[in-house]
């Protein structure tokens, strides 16, 4: 397959998961809706997929839920697999993905240190000097 064409069955494969989810199909009581799928990447020869996972709830919950999804896994793809016309239906693996979580935190950082850098910067009045004429 081409690049592009893996990157199309990419997205549409994250926009599929993220659908059952939020309409809740998947009923494994571990699977919350706020989970989100963050990207998914497909093999070439379309024989496996990993779909990354993340969400802001504590990362207990977050694993708990990728274990419901992959427990799920074969009911995700036998639904997938009724709508997309596919030669090979890739196996999907779910796994957590921290990059979003980290990122937030990073930035909630750096907006700390920049709040601190401001408290302490001193400022010094300027002196200014009148003309006589």
């Amino acid at each position: 397959m081409g690049q592009y064409r893996i990157q199309r069955l990419d997205d549409q494969l994250r926009d599929e998961i993220s659908q059952l989810i939020m309409r809740g199909d998947v009923k494994d009581p571990r699977v919350n809706t706020f989970l989100s799928i963050n990207r998914v990447e497909v093999t070439k020869d379309l024989s496996y997929g990993k779909v990354y996972v993340s969400s802001f709830l504590p990362d207990s919950n977050v694993k708990l839920g990728v274990d419901g999804l992959n427990a799920a896994a074969g009911f995700i793809q036998r639904e997938i697999s009724k709508k997309l016309r596919i030669f090979k239906f890739p196996k999907l693996t779910f796994c957590v993905d921290a990059g979003m979580k980290e990122g937030f935190n990073m930035v909630r950082k750096l907006n700390e240190l920049e709040k601190e850098r401001n408290e302490n910067v001193v400022v010094e009045p300027v002196e200014t000097t009148a003309k006589e004429d």
